[in-house]
């Protein structure tokens, strides 16, 4: 009973820390020994300096949830109509008790309208079980990723002890991304927890719990969706036998109007190297017949988690980068559920996004935006990200950067197969695939982008033309530079010429651009890009960015009077 109740301590803890590291991704463009794909050869930055104040963009602020009219310079297309949906932290504090880190802040959910040329905005703080505990007791009363919840100041000495033995609750503090699943839209972290939400309103409609489902304690904030709408996550779980990486499948539709999860299923489940450190993953990656899953040597060490309320320690001091451990692809089909038997590895780096995956002779291909060192966790502590002058300046060159990668993966290896040959046919790409004496695949990059990129400080936030090249060879992505702790710029990446377009305005601050189609049209980049971006500069307005995504020239901008802060990942809705 007590070794029953441990492992449920073990799994509630695990998840609340794998939800928080969610953001990570976001803001850890962290390379410092890049390598190109031929030589791999070690790569130095120069150093930036001067770097402009962005603390105002990491504070909170008021919530807009009456409907305010953008002011529009140049146009927006008539045809673009829908609700541009974003989430990220919005509120990071409750009376005297502050958060220690940006990915603790309090969901505040965006929404940008826009038809026939016009736009307006809104905003909502999630009424999360989180937010409206936090406010009725005027302090922090669930803990989160960087930030420990203190006990009750009115418990006496005993109380407040004993408290540090008591189940934790867990976060439902959804601040990453919206999901979608069977036509419903939610927003995730990757605890056990998502909220429904109506776009419309933006108010919260539900509050789901993966583990009701299905054996999971919780799911990435990055599923991946077939054409007919067939939903795929993943989600670990925690057991006798030690932890497991399981593939999520999801209906396309509801069989009642009042369903939310109902049917989900776990198709594969991959055991971990380490019992008890499992590796942490944010995303993962997805072709028309596979799932590929990246273990990787970002781990999760779950005796500390267990501990770290006994021992007035945040969940994440449990998380280590330990590259003594390679990087192990995991390839699985996604209609049988088979994990196949390649065994593939590379040199240690840590991924937070895939770009895209696809199949192509024989082999898997897929493309991450990846970082030789994943130990920048604590460069994200708000009192690091709102320094100002050579403070600042050091936490920023104190990180690496982010950079595209391309892999291959063969999938029929046999024992026939020669060692030391690179067995990846594609001619196109510089990525090789070698066999080794123990049968292991020992996997080198291609990287897919000029040095260019190197200046811009990397690249993260990676988006595709989703809804017609996900699992498809593609030619773009466009994502975020990097020469600040938050994004400075939007890039698109030609992978095959590898080349790169650029907007970047003085002073101002892109979030991840979201590609949206053109109506009638089947060229890859036959659209636009639309971002959200922000200032500090208080006598500067805020807008969303409409851009050719063809040409990368601006079309317009919807200026708004509000104050918003920097946010994390959302979706465009037609309307």
């Amino acid at each position: 009973m007590f070794y029953q109740t441990f492992l449920h301590f073990v799994s509630n803890l695990s998840a609340i820390a794998v939800g928080f590291l969610s953001v990570v991704v976001h803001w850890i463009p962290v390379l410092k020994k890049y390598m190109d794909s031929s030589h791999q050869k070690r790569t130095t930055f120069s150093k930036r300096e001067r770097l402009p104040c962005i603390a105002p963009l990491l504070t909170t602020v008021e919530e807009m949830p009456q409907m305010v009219s953008a002011r529009v310079r140049g146009h927006f297309p008539k045809w673009l109509s829908g609700y541009l949906l974003r989430t990220g932290p919005g509120k990071f504090e409750f009376g005297k008790d502050k958060y220690n880190h940006w990915f603790d802040g309090m969901a505040l959910l965006h929404q940008f309208r826009m038809e026939k040329g016009t736009v307006t905005y809104r905003s909502k703080f999630l009424q999360s079980d989180t937010y409206k505990a936090n406010s009725v007791n005027d302090r922090i009363v669930i803990s989160e990723f960087g930030t420990l919840a203190l006990p009750d100041p009115c418990k006496n000495v005993f109380e407040r002890f004993m408290s540090k033995f008591e189940l934790p609750a867990i976060t439902d503090n959804t601040n990453v991304n919206y999901v979608r699943y069977k036509g419903d839209y939610y927003v995730s972290t990757e605890t056990n927890f998502m909220n429904k939400v109506d776009i419309k309103t933006l108010e919260k409609t539900e509050k789901v719990d993966w583990s009701k489902f299905i054996a999971v304690n919780g799911a990435t904030a990055h599923p991946h969706y077939d054409p007919d709408g067939t939903a795929y996550n993943m989600g670990n779980s925690y057991g006798p036998h030690g932890s497991c990486y399981n593939v999520i499948r999801v209906p396309p539709e509801k069989v009642d109007l009042g369903e939310t999860i109902h049917g989900a299923q776990v198709i594969c489940s991959i055991v971990s190297a380490e019992r008890m450190k499992p590796s942490y993953y944010h995303s993962f990656g997805m072709t028309r017949n596979y799932i590929i899953f990246i273990e990787q040597p970002l781990k999760m060490n779950l005796w500390k988690i267990v501990t770290s309320r006994i021992r007035g320690k945040a969940f994440s001091d449990g998380i280590s980068w330990e590259p003594q451990y390679n990087t192990r692809f995991h390839v699985v089909d996604k209609h049988t559920g088979q994990l196949l038997p390649g065994m593939y590895y590379s040199k240690p780096f840590v991924t937070f996004h895939q770009i895209n995956a696809f199949e192509d002779q024989g082999c898997v291909v897929i493309d991450m935006c990846c970082q030789d060192d994943g130990r920048n966790l604590e460069v994200y502590q708000l009192q690091n990200l709102r320094k100002a002058g050579e403070g600042l300046d050091q936490v920023y060159n104190s990180v690496g950067r982010s950079f595209p990668r391309r892999f291959v993966l063969p999938l029929h290896v046999s024992l026939n197969d020669p060692e030391g040959e690179n067995l990846s046919p594609l001619s196109y790409s510089s990525a090789s695939a070698v066999k080794q004496a123990d049968g292991k695949i020992w996997c080198s990059y291609e990287s897919l982008h000029p040095e260019d990129l190197e200046e811009e400080g990397g690249i993260e936030f990676p988006q595709i033309n989703y809804g017609q090249f996900s699992g498809k060879k593609y030619c773009f992505f466009y994502g975020c530079g990097f020469r600040h702790l938050v994004g400075d710029s939007l890039i698109k990446v030609d992978v095959v010429n590898k080349t790169l377009t650029i907007w970047r305005e003085d002073g101002f601050y892109p979030s991840e651009p979201v590609f949206v189609p053109a109506p009638g049209t089947s060229e890859e980049d036959g659209g636009v890009i639309l971002s959200v971006v922000i200032t500090p500069d208080q006598n500067e307005k805020n807008f969303l960015l409409v851009l050719d995504a063809k040409n990368f020239e601006e079309l317009g901008r919807a200026e708004v009077p509000v104050q918003m802060p920097y946010g994390f990942h959302g979706t465009f809705v037609t309307i």
